[in-house]
């Protein structure tokens, strides 16, 4: 649509049923406008409450457009004068210096960084032992320097795998042997090592509808067919599966605490799926989501540890309960394909450096991996807690989702303007949205981790979502 208020040279075209939100619609349309001498240096833009009238969009949505523009050096502010096209643009890259970073735009940047409020899958930064884990590193790096100039064991350092072997038993009631366990750089190369041993290219997979963003993402990059399977109240709905998908080669999915709802699948479903795997052969993958920091009551026992369990494949990680820095992870093969898993993981993705496995032994055979968790499980209650007093209020119908809250959101607010907005103040929440594969399907919120929500910050972040959630 075109306003007579909006100036001649700025001509707004928003196609409502595209699949780019308004926001990028109307930022593309006023970038090029500017980059193709349309708008000339000086022209002053409509405000931004003149161009959301105009437009017939949220105040918000134009102000992220702005910011985006001003971030880029394109306009700048000008107090009472408004907001102007820059005197000298910024020169056009060259074919050279032309970023290639656009397949990271799934993740949220800027990496190595401190976590923001509300930021997904990061733990809390204040409560991370540090001092411990630091004594740890350096005689770590002590013993690997005087080591043999040798090659690694590609499945990871023995003690390594007999501790995570030990802590499975303990914690996710998961009896396996260390040579079962091969020692990864996280989920992601996890999944990359499964996705090639089981030869599932051109094959079909179940995924959690709503689920993780990269492993669907992974699947694709594999020419794997996706069937997304709804999740309800008691978890992925098996028989919704077998009627879409009856012959997929596997099943992805977070049993523990699904990812991003939280709810555990229950015993019955657990069941189906496993007597599904069985019957036709299929494999369960297994991401043991939160599984070692459920808030309340015990853990839930592993998938992998019950009858059924030679169908699946556990994947962990110890990026949510320590830190995604360390960029280490496992999996748990079932013996029938152990010697499979092992053979490509020795050839095409061995286990990460040596001296982080090391240090990762020391601190759990000394215990303090089991008290650092009991001692983040008090915390992160405590924060949810605080967190749902705070924005309940302003966003009622709010509740817990394992280590974060989901926060619905009027229907005529636009969560991507939220974030937008959000992450433009130094905030992080996501859009529950980008966690479907059919929008059609999609709840409309935002997902909210608790987890570096600290009383000194907790107050400030609630009252500026609430702001910014007030301007929709």
């Amino acid at each position: 649509m075109t306003s007579t208020k909006i100036p001649n040279a700025l001509a707004i075209d928003i196609n409502r049923a595209a699949a780019a939100p308004v926001g990028e619609q109307i930022y593309a349309s006023v970038r090029q406008a500017i980059v193709d001498g349309r708008l000339v240096p000086g022209a002053r833009l409509p405000s931004g409450r003149d161009l959301a009238a105009q437009l017939g969009v949220a105040r918000g949505t134009v102000r992220v457009v702005y910011d985006r523009l001003t971030a880029e050096n394109l306009v700048f502010g000008a107090g009472p004068a408004g907001t102007r096209v820059c005197a000298q643009l910024p020169l056009s890259a060259t074919h050279d210096e032309v970023p290639l970073d656009g397949p990271l735009a799934v993740f949220h940047r800027p990496f190595s960084s401190a976590p923001q409020p509300f930021q997904m899958g990061v733990p809390a930064h204040d409560a991370f032992p540090a001092k411990v884990w630091a004594r740890m590193r350096t005689r770590a790096v002590r013993a690997d320097a005087a080591a043999y100039a040798t090659y690694a064991d590609p499945r990871g350092e023995p003690a390594l795998r007999e501790q995570i072997a030990a802590l499975l038993a303990v914690s996710r009631q998961l009896q396996c042997h260390p040579d079962q366990i091969i020692v990864t750089s996280g989920y992601r190369q996890g999944l990359m090592l499964v996705l090639t041993a089981l030869h599932a290219h051109g094959r079909t997979a179940w995924l959690e509808e709503p689920g993780y963003p990269l492993a669907r993402r992974a699947l694709e990059l594999a020419d794997i067919a996706i069937a997304p399977v709804p999740v309800d109240e008691q978890g992925l709905r098996v028989a919704d599966g077998i009627v879409s998908a009856p012959d997929a080669l596997l099943a992805l999915v977070s049993p523990s605490q699904q990812a991003p709802l939280g709810m555990p699948l229950s015993a019955a479903r657990r069941h189906a799926l496993l007597d599904w795997a069985t019957s036709t052969g299929a494999w369960i993958i297994e991401d043991d989501y939160l599984g070692d920091l459920q808030l309340e009551g015990r853990a839930t026992a592993a998938l992998a540890a019950g009858d059924g369990a030679e169908r699946v494949i556990h994947m962990g990680t110890f990026s949510k309960s320590m830190s995604p820095a360390l960029g280490l992870g496992f999996v748990v093969a079932p013996r029938a394909i152990a010697e499979r898993l092992i053979e490509v993981a020795a050839i095409l993705c061995p286990a990460p450096n040596r001296t982080t496995q090391l240090a990762v032994t020391e601190f759990v055979a000394d215990g303090h991996f089991l008290r650092h968790l009991r001692q983040m499980k008090a915390l992160y209650t405590e924060r949810r807690n605080h967190a749902l007093a705070c924005i309940t209020p302003f966003l009622p119908g709010t509740r817990a989702a394992g280590l974060g809250l989901i926060a619905p959101l009027p229907p005529s607010t636009d969560a991507n303007a939220v974030v937008g907005m959000a992450r433009a103040q130094g905030l992080a929440p996501e859009a529950l949205s980008k966690w479907y594969l059919q929008s059609s399907h999609a709840q409309h919120g935002l997902l909210l981790s608790v987890t570096n929500l600290r009383p000194d910050n907790l107050e400030a972040a609630c009252a500026t979502l609430a702001d910014i959630v007030g301007l929709h």
